[in-house]
């Protein structure tokens, strides 16, 4: 069996066993020996294993304490796509519209179904996040924790957590491009009032009005990668 075919079959052995043992985020995997006796292989393919497995999170070693269940982020999607568009950039491709438009196309298609029922609790966790960013953008420069924050906050509702770690995804992906590229100045004003209009809409439970919101606030960051 080919070196990289035996690592891969390695991983997959390895993947399977915490799916048999109904292992979580944080929980110990057998030693790299009792894994050698469970799967029948050699020290080198294991470590192999492991060493990819901890790329992909699924996996944490933690020297001189043992291997682990991974955090099972989508951190490697994120540093993959990242540096894809980054690439394709300087490539005079147009890479940054499509990590936006990928973002615009998700929140866009989802926001009026946010705007139908959204908990109260919710909305006010909204609102103080606008308030903060008006506070921020008083003082020069909207944070970008407030700004994630409340696209994570935008869609808790719908009570499902890949949806949330996608859209992460994509934001962080998008972000680390922009300031790597550094797209230009931008107007924190700009950005609270667009995130205001965005939960107005939503108070009022107009999911259109939300809609047209979204598609601004977008068009607004497609303009300025324009410049």
């Amino acid at each position: 069996m080919a070196r990289g075919t035996l690592s891969e079959d390695v991983q997959g052995q390895i993947k399977q066993l915490i799916l048999e043992r109904r292992l979580t985020p944080g929980d110990p995997l057998p030693t790299e020996a009792e894994l050698v006796g469970l799967l029948d292989v050699s020290r080198n393919s294991v470590r192999e294993a492991l060493k990819a497995l901890q790329a992909m999170r699924i996996v944490e070693i933690r020297h001189g304490f043992g291997t682990y269940v991974g955090p099972l982020t989508l951190e490697p999607f994120v540093e993959g796509v990242a540096f894809r568009a980054a690439v394709r950039h300087h490539q005079g491709e147009s890479s940054l519209y499509e990590l936006m438009e990928v973002r615009e196309a998700l929140e866009s298609g989802l926001i009026a179904t946010v705007a139908r029922d959204l908990p109260p609790e919710d909305l006010a966790v909204l609102k103080g996040l606008v308030a903060r960013m008006g506070e921020e953008a008083a003082a020069g420069q909207v944070n970008g924790s407030t700004d994630r924050a409340f696209h994570l906050a935008l869609y808790r509702s719908l009570g499902n957590q890949l949806l949330s770690d996608v859209l992460d995804a994509f934001w962080e992906a998008l972000r680390r491009v922009r300031d790597d590229l550094s797209d230009g100045p931008r107007d924190p004003r700009v950005t609270h009032h667009q995130h205001a209009e965005i939960v107005a809409a939503l108070e009022e439970g107009d999911g259109d009005r939300a809609v047209e919101a979204m598609h601004r606030h977008f068009g607004d960051i497609r303009r300025r990668l324009a410049e």
